[in-house]
């Protein structure tokens, strides 16, 4: 890629709102000065510059089933309900199914302002169980739909082993998901393969959740990874979990997470709802980033992450869309403040101290929290970082009368991705007025992909 020139209106740095901006980024798709004044050369998008969001947190596959869930059973609903549902969903998918459908996603998150997403791959194998040739393939898909739409992504692997606390026998809907550390390692190893000297790709794992792994197949694997390899895993997310936990061990699962390890922020929480007031001040501590899906566990019921006590201890956070109910940064930090304010009947909960703006305070700890998540270079608009770069219409009658932190603000709690103008990835000018470069071609591939699984 050739370097290039981006001039706006005004642009959120390290240094605060800059007005009148030119970003130069170099060859390799990395910011190499932020300069005031129009730049010679410069591609003038006029807008609202901030750092494009992490979406630390997401199941691609579960955007197939994307409004097929919202009605009512016979019995009480719960996230143990839609699991099963959401278990016959997965079971469908093809490897190609798989690209199509997690292509369209990530188009989406652009749109809304994400520029690297997290994804949480478990669909392994065929869906009789069996192997496939090479044992990545379903993950080499979503590398292939991250390529197709330009978008940076931390692949996670997902470990499964087993169907409960203590090594219980997994049921048949997991059949796709069940590997064995050596085989797992190979797809870790092959994706690794792949990843190497793609400056848009990284690698970690997942391991689902201390109900799927134990903490001696987890430690074997991590024993054979990079050592800053990141590592994401599903934690304390219903209460049944916890009360399964307890029964299993006498401690909660935060509690037994870090009993078995040492966290850091290498390690990415995800959800980590339901916590004692010590069990959130020890993970905030532990540097561990709460990796938060705030419309994902709205519509599952999951309850309250407990942020103002976690971020009062300095916790870090990250946002995701997980199951993409919705997908939008600006939505699932809304959320989140909401979710604070109808807890404990106040405003402004996480603003972070008087006279601050709530949507900046929080904008800033998901973007510092998202990139450690990721490990990409990635969270600011400065030298030294990749050109991850969302930009707000100033022109939008919601941004009249605008600027700084109140336009931030407006994003998050009024606007949503309707804001959203362009958006930049590693340099490239992937998002142009609304519009992807290839929505056409993925959304036609998406549509032949629903026919296919309706048949």
């Amino acid at each position: 890629m050739e370097s290039r020139k981006f001039h706006f209106a005004s642009a959120l740095t390290p240094q605060g709102w800059l007005s009148d901006v030119t970003v130069s980024v170099d060859g390799q798709g990395m910011i190499s000065t932020v300069q005031t004044g129009a730049g010679e050369g410069a591609e003038r998008l006029s807008g609202i510059a901030v750092p494009a969001m992490p979406n630390v947190h997401s199941h691609a596959h579960q955007r197939f089933m994307l409004g097929l869930a919202e009605r009512a059973g016979p019995g009480a609903d719960s996230f143990w309900t839609w699991r099963e549902a959401m278990y016959g969903f997965a079971l469908r998918l093809s490897p190609e199914d798989l690209e199509a459908v997690a292509a369209q996603l990530y188009v989406e998150m652009l749109k809304s302002g994400f520029s690297v997403v997290g994804e949480f791959q478990y669909l392994h194998h065929q869906p009789d169980g069996t192997p496939y040739a090479d044992p990545a393939e379903m993950s080499l898909r979503c590398f292939a739909a991250a390529q197709h739409a330009g978008i940076g992504i931390t692949i996670l692997p997902t470990l499964y082993a087993f169907g409960g606390f203590g090594g219980q026998d997994p049921v048949a809907g997991q059949r796709r998901f069940l590997n064995k550390a050596e085989r797992f390692l190979k797809i870790v190893d092959n994706l690794s393969i792949q990843a190497g000297g793609h400056a848009l790709r990284h690698v970690g794992i997942s391991p689902h959740s201390l109900r799927a792994v134990t903490p001696e197949l987890l430690r074997e694997v991590i024993s054979a990874l990079p050592e800053n390899a990141p590592i994401h895993v599903h934690v304390a997310e219903q209460v049944k979990e916890v009360e399964d936990c307890l029964a299993f061990s006498g401690r909660r699962p935060v509690e037994l997470l870090m009993q078995h390890f040492d966290l850091s922020d290498r390690w990415t929480a995800i959800h980590a709802t339901h916590m004692t007031a010590a069990e959130t001040a020890a993970l905030a501590r532990s540097g561990a980033i709460a990796g938060l899906c705030p419309t994902t566990e709205a519509n599952l019921g999951d309850g309250i992450f407990p942020a103002t006590g976690f971020m009062g201890e300095r916790g870090a956070i990250a946002i995701g869309s997980d199951s993409h109910i919705t997908v939008s940064p600006a939505e699932d930090l809304r959320m989140l403040e909401y979710s604070q304010r109808l807890r404990d009947l106040t405003r402004n909960a996480l603003a972070g101290g008087p006279g601050r703006s709530t949507g900046r305070s929080l904008y800033d700890a998901a973007l510092t929290g998202g990139a450690r998540s990721m490990r990409q270079p990635v969270g600011a608009i400065a030298p030294g970082l990749r050109a991850d770069i969302t930009i707000l219409d100033a022109a939008h009658p919601l941004l009249a009368g605008r600027a700084g932190d109140a336009a931030l603000d407006t994003w998050i709690f009024s606007g949503g991705n309707a804001l959203v103008k362009d958006v930049i990835v590693g340099g490239a000018h992937v998002v142009k007025d609304r519009h992807h470069i290839h929505e056409e071609t993925i959304a036609r591939d998406f549509r032949a992909a629903l026919r296919r699984l309706d048949t």
